[in-house]
């Protein structure tokens, strides 16, 4: 399995994580709190877990062109979601 990490400085995590999991719910299998999520995608999983300072993701997949997926995923959502933060993209790590 292949992973990788971004961290979104924000004092708002934990509202951007409620919002992509209620979005996400529609189609997928979701299990959230206020604080951590997991969201099973077809091509992979995220992982999302907020605090007061900012959100973190970590996206899984069997394969890199998966995993690629699945960092588009959340990154696209994530910045609709947070356009007040300015941000350009998320800094994946892995």
């Amino acid at each position: 399995m292949l992973t990788n990490t971004a961290i979104m400085p924000t004092a708002h995590a934990r509202k951007y994580l409620q919002q992509m999991c209620k979005h996400f719910a529609h189609k997928i299998e979701v299990a959230y709190s206020e604080t951590d999520a997991s969201c099973a995608f077809p091509f992979g999983k995220a992982q999302m877990f907020a605090d007061d300072a900012a959100l973190r993701f970590e996206v899984a997949a069997e394969d890199a062109e998966n995993l690629d997926r699945a960092r588009q995923v959340i990154e696209s959502h994530i910045l609709r979601f947070a356009f007040r933060e300015k941000i350009e993209a998320l800094d994946w790590q892995g």
